[in-house]
């Protein structure tokens, strides 16, 4: 296992940073290598973001005891897992959940294990992985994404038609503060989150993915009046903290995975950034 450490930013600092130093404090690559587990621990909203790849051997997730000061890796945290890649099983104390392509599970606050498995090892499965910090156990719950909420929204008039399929939320798989779904923009549409906001109660993680080898997302940070962009590639993540839009424009159609944490879970509790005060 591997951990990566990312300290809190402050958005008068974050102006002055250049393509590289954007990019040193809030892309996240490299997730996803065979037959392990990376993570990166932000202190924003102490985010774990990571990525687990088992192939012949399962992959344990583990805690770093100098990092987060934990016997085991849910002692006083949550965890959200999409699979992204082949089928795959997670076993929880115990349990197998056998996930597919774009199933979710959600595992609470106490369970000692979590192991991730491969059906295939030729073929494996990526888990894409969010974790918050928890007070309290919510039982362990897959979804599916045919059972995931779904919302329709934008038109490809505006180039963003799409579908939000909510996972971990007040209405489906509850916890303490993890909010966590995936959208899918439909053929054709290349924005996400525009008209664009922010939501100064709590910070987001964007994981982009489905996209082609010479894809990118340029994806749009920074205060509304400040705004820079990120190039963004093929299964890479963005951190976004509350006081920063989070948008973006591919060269193609793409799916994205969200997750958010925070003072609430409320997904509509949102301050709109109205299109003329951008800059």
């Amino acid at each position: 296992m591997a951990m990566e450490i990312r300290y809190a930013t402050n958005p008068t600092e974050t102006k002055t940073y250049d393509t590289e130093r954007l990019r040193q404090e809030y892309l996240i690559e490299g997730l996803f290598v065979p037959g392990k587990l990376n993570l990166v621990y932000s202190h924003v909203d102490r985010f774990i973001t990571g990525g687990a790849v088992p192939t012949t051997e399962p992959v344990l997730l583990e805690a770093d005891k100098h990092d987060m000061g934990a016997d085991y890796f849910l002692e006083r945290r949550e965890i959200g897992i999409i699979n992204v890649g082949a089928q795959g099983i997670v076993t929880v104390d115990g349990t197998d959940y056998v996930l597919e392509n774009k199933d979710g599970l959600y595992v609470g606050l106490g369970n000692k294990q979590v192991v991730f498995k491969s059906a295939d090892a030729a073929n494996p499965a990526r888990f894409y992985l969010s974790s918050t910090p928890a007070h309290k156990n919510y039982p362990t719950q897959k979804v599916a994404i045919s059972e995931a909420e779904p919302q329709h929204l934008g038109s490809i008039t505006n180039s963003n038609e799409r579908t939000i399929y909510k996972y971990i939320h007040l209405n489906g798989i509850q916890s303490c503060q993890l909010v966590m779904g995936m959208t899918l923009l439909k053929s054709g549409n290349m924005w996400n989150t525009m008209p664009c906001h922010t939501h100064n109660r709590r910070s987001e993680v964007y994981f982009y993915f489905d996209m082609p080898e010479d894809g990118v997302v340029f994806h749009l940070m920074g205060e509304p009046t400040e705004t820079r962009h990120v190039v963004v590639r093929n299964e890479q993540a963005i951190i976004s903290p509350s006081w920063s839009i989070h948008s973006g424009v591919g060269t193609s159609n793409y799916t994205f995975i969200w997750a958010m944490a925070g003072e609430n879970q409320e997904f509509s509790d949102m301050d709109a950034v109205a299109m003329k005060d951008l800059k």
